[in-house]
């Protein structure tokens, strides 16, 4: 019989709904909370290191396929009361599958030093947790080598980032930089073409642009764009170019064709 928590008050799930809630105790305990059946079974799946698994005696009947290979990899697994996963669900309709899941190995780290190598997207004060996660979700699809996250941009470990991404959180490798003009300084300087991605008449095409690794384009914040020091910063501002009356895109969508004519190239 497993363990079985029927409190609210509970130590574990006081611990994790705080990793929900808050992303500054989520960065303080190197610890974040996954709730979904399919994507917690792929955080196990791509190597994730699994502290905690809940799940409810419903969801044990409804999700057994996914429950059998998550219950021995966790380090400790509880059913609990369905008014216990009520408190840990971000979702309309929980699926009440739950775990706690360490960065360890596949965080987010700082920029650092380290060169770019491939070619590179760069997020600066993405704020929208649906447009981060479908970017990093596109990136991940498209194969980009890496994406750093920059500035003010959403936490990449929160409920709706990681469902939006659909698990490319857990296998896309993420950096940090606080200031993204200093690495693009840094980077220029090691040889990478920075680009900063701006709806502007007087940017290149991205058709007009080959994007020769090692590479790097920004894209910035959904209302207010890239800072104009990070624009100063890069060697060449590109531009997506459009037919149409509108005057610039959502920033999913200007992120997936950037990417995409990015990659496209790269075959």
């Amino acid at each position: 019989m497993p363990d079985i928590i029927t409190s609210r008050k509970n130590e574990w799930v006081k611990f994790a709904a705080r990793l929900s809630a808050d992303s500054a105790f989520r960065r303080k305990e190197g610890s974040f909370l996954v709730e979904g059946a399919r994507l917690c079974e792929d955080a196990v799946r791509s190597g994730c290191e699994v502290a905690c698994l809940f799940y409810t005696e419903q969801a044990l009947s409804r999700y057994a396929r996914y429950l059998e290979k998550m219950i021995p990899a966790a380090r400790r697994a509880f059913q609990v009361a369905p008014h216990v996963a009520q408190l840990l669900s971000e979702t309309k309709t929980s699926q009440e599958v739950f775990c706690i899941c360490g960065l360890a190995g596949n965080g987010a780290q700082p920029a650092g030093e380290k060169p770019i190598v491939g070619r590179c997207l760069a997020l600066e004060n993405v704020q929208d947790p649906g447009n981060m996660g479908t970017i990093l979700r596109t990136a991940e699809a498209l194969g980009l080598q890496e994406v750093i996250v920059a500035g003010q941009s959403c936490d990449v470990y929160s409920p709706k980032v990681l469902r939006a991404s659909m698990g490319a959180v857990f296998r896309l490798p993420l950096r940090y930089e606080a200031d993204l003009a200093c690495l693009f300084n840094r980077l220029k300087r090691q040889g990478t073409a920075c680009y900063a991605a701006v709806p502007r008449a007087d940017a290149r095409s991205i058709l007009e642009v080959d994007f020769t690794p090692p590479s790097i384009v920004a894209v910035g914040n959904e209302g207010n764009g890239l800072r104009a020091e990070t624009i100063e910063a890069s060697a060449a501002c590109v531009a997506i170019p459009m037919e149409g009356r509108a005057e610039s895109l959502n920033a999913s969508a200007s992120a997936a064709i950037l990417m995409w004519e990015m990659m496209r190239k790269g075959t």
